[in-house]
């Protein structure tokens, strides 16, 4: 009915009504931590592009950790800075590297908090791509899926649940599927970075885990900006190797690509609020043009809304503070 019989702002006239009709609701079981693990002893130093987070060496994780499981966040995903690195990126495939040793101490403290790690190359390559480079400086697609499973497989016998593999190879998720499945952890879950962008809005993260290319870009392996029908036949290439969650990154520039995946598969969706994104609601906020909470949790809530199920973003903490000031 038209106005005056039909007025939708009888709905929203005070916050329990709000709250009874809400459509979308954010809540701390959401979120998913990124956590940036460096070597050394009592690291707690903060990112400079990124207010409030930090590097952390491994044993500064098991309070850390504590700290998230207290506020009831239930994942954190880690990302490690290696103490050398070399054109294979081996340590991420050492046992005794610094992933490995960072999952191993989390499990030894906080054993319910789901660890999922994220299986790449470009934090440990001197040349800091994602794959193995060939003399002619191609990152060579096949030569490193075998490296990828290595690191999965590694990753998976310190103790991890989850393996998120964010490097954007063909053909990654199967290979460490079947890694995983022949070695026994037919259980790991494989959380992956299936329509990984290549965005501008990484900057911050290139920053924290001294992962910027050193020559050249990573066009050529991850997704061009301006398409949607790639990002759905991606998504559904790695279900069909076995994802068990697919991933969308970055969230805000891409929520039309979240919708679609959302619409066209039963399969939990994933979305990474990136380091860009959060840099700039927080330098925003720090200049006082923009209220930084409300700001975080509209574009929290925007992402949910789109279709995401899961949300990793650095916002977890505060926002996991907020949501219960709110109950």
């Amino acid at each position: 009915m038209p106005y005056p019989e039909s007025r939708p702002r009888r709905l929203r006239r005070n916050e329990n009504i709000r709250r009874m009709v809400r459509e979308t609701a954010l809540r701390v079981e959401d979120m998913i931590y990124p956590l940036f693990v460096v070597p050394g002893q009592g690291v707690l130093q903060e990112i400079p592009s990124m207010p409030g987070q930090y590097h952390l060496s491994v044993d500064r994780l098991p309070d850390t950790v504590k700290d998230l499981r207290a506020l009831g966040i239930p994942a954190v995903i880690l990302f490690g800075i290696p103490s050398r690195k070399d054109p294979q990126g081996s340590e991420a495939y050492d046992d005794d590297g610094i992933i490995q040793r960072a999952v191993r101490a989390i499990k030894e403290t906080e054993e319910e908090i789901l660890v999922i790690t994220d299986v790449c190359l470009c934090e440990y390559t001197d040349h800091g791509h994602c794959g193995w480079v060939t003399p002619d400086g191609r990152v060579d697609n096949d030569a490193t899926l075998e490296l990828l499973a290595l690191t999965a497989l590694s990753h998976a016998r310190a103790g991890a649940d989850m393996i998120a593999p964010s490097d954007m190879m063909d053909g990654r998720v199967g290979t460490i599927r079947r890694a995983l499945d022949q070695e026994g952890f037919a259980d790991v879950a494989i959380l992956s970075y299936s329509a990984k962008y290549c965005s501008a809005y990484y900057g911050p993260f290139r920053e924290a885990a001294d992962s910027a290319p050193r020559f050249g870009d990573r066009r050529a392996y991850q997704m061009d900006p301006p398409n949607r029908r790639e990002a759905l036949r991606e998504v559904a290439l790695d279900i069909e190797e076995g994802a068990d969650i697919v991933m969308v990154k970055p969230a805000m520039p891409y929520l039309d690509i979240i919708a679609a995946v959302r619409e066209a598969f039963h399969y939990p969706v994933a979305a990474y609020q990136v380091s860009g994104e959060f840099a700039m609601i927080q330098a925003a906020a720090q200049r006082g043009w923009l209220d930084g909470r409300r700001a975080m949790m509209e574009a929290l809530v925007g992402i949910k809304r789109a279709g995401a199920d899961l949300i990793i973003t650095y916002a977890a903490p505060e926002v996991a503070r907020l949501l219960r000031e709110m109950e």
